[in-house]
């Protein structure tokens, strides 16, 4: 195979693997960045996106020929690597918005079973990068797992949407959105702004994108600074929570919840609040709706495979 024609392949292949990012970030509870990791891309986005600094300015202004400068910044940055993957990151992202929006509404429990496989497939991808386990990346662990049981459990609220809300929203939700195990989208559902945003991608309200994906720029810069050098100086450590990060997650992911609480949206429409963890034959009692336990735990056992597979691919 010809130079040219591998590297096309390899940009498409980082294309699909973007793509996998936004499916996965639109979704409440499933983290883009888990995604990034599991597929080999993630150590060298943190890199490309924190390579866009100081010094990047001042190759794009040092003495010599503008075209030049251009070149080197791009390749300073890692232009081609960034660009496919925020291509297929952004495809996805507008594209599955609407989709992902039925299927939740109308088959949730086939939804959150196949993402229930893919977090646990996750959680045992990154634990292989713990070398060795002790009293501090136990700890570590444990403590993620906490805090992403807490976030999960908190309930969601529904903001009156001001300008200033969706960059304030982008720029947090981004930070979860690379860090593998929390989501961006819940992060959006416990602010009140996930449905605000999701209808003006659906919408094509660009105003409003534009505000929210500046706040994604800002948290983005900042927060990818932060976590390579965490992953610098306390690797191990770090990736012992980022796997603590994901099995608590799961609380959000099961698929059989009974509904306590529900609160009506600005659209009018009754949206659950607070909700509870049951078992499918309770669910079954309390709500009279088929559990369709053949077709859930199915359902997981794909997205576990599936996820044990992309790894497989990935290490080739």
């Amino acid at each position: 195979m010809s130079a040219s024609k591998q590297t096309k392949k390899d940009h498409l292949l980082l294309f699909f693997k973007g793509v996998g990012m936004g499916a996965a970030d639109v979704i409440p509870g499933v983290s883009g960045g888990t995604i990034a990791f599991i597929t080999g891309i993630y150590q060298r986005l943190l890199n490309a996106i924190q390579s866009i600094n100081i010094d990047a300015t001042k190759i794009l202004f040092q003495k010599g020929s503008f075209k030049n400068n251009i070149k080197a910044l791009w390749l300073h940055i890692d232009g081609n690597f960034l660009l496919a993957v925020f291509a297929g990151l952004i495809t996805s992202g507008v594209s599955l918005a609407k989709i992902i929006t039925y299927v939740l509404t109308n088959h949730p429990i086939y939804v959150w079973s196949f993402f229930f496989g893919l977090i646990i497939a996750s959680f045992i991808h990154i634990v292989k990068q713990v070398a060795v386990w002790n009293i501090k990346t136990i700890s570590s662990c444990l403590l993620g797992a906490a805090l992403a049981f807490i976030i999960t459990t908190l309930s969601p609220s529904e903001a009156n949407p001001q300008w200033w809300l969706y960059t304030l929203a982008g720029s947090i939700a981004i930070c979860a959105m690379i860090l593998p195990g929390i989501s961006g989208s819940f992060i959006l559902l416990l602010l009140g702004m996930y449905g605000h945003v999701l209808a003006a991608i659906n919408n094509l309200a660009f105003d409003l994108i534009f505000l929210f994906v500046t706040g994604c720029i800002i948290g983005l810069m900042a927060f990818s600074r932060i976590l390579t050098w965490l992953l610098a100086h306390y690797h191990q450590i770090t990736f012992a929570l980022l796997s603590g990060f994901l099995i608590g997650s799961l609380n959000l992911l099961w698929p059989w919840k009974q509904v306590l609480t529900t609160y009506t949206n600005s659209h009018g429409i009754v949206k659950p609040l607070t909700q509870k963890n049951i078992l499918p034959d309770t669910f079954l009692h309390i709500t009279g709706q088929d559990p369709q336990q053949i077709a859930a735990f199915s359902l997981m056992v794909f997205g576990l495979v599936l996820i044990l597979f992309i790894e497989k691919l990935s290490q080739k």
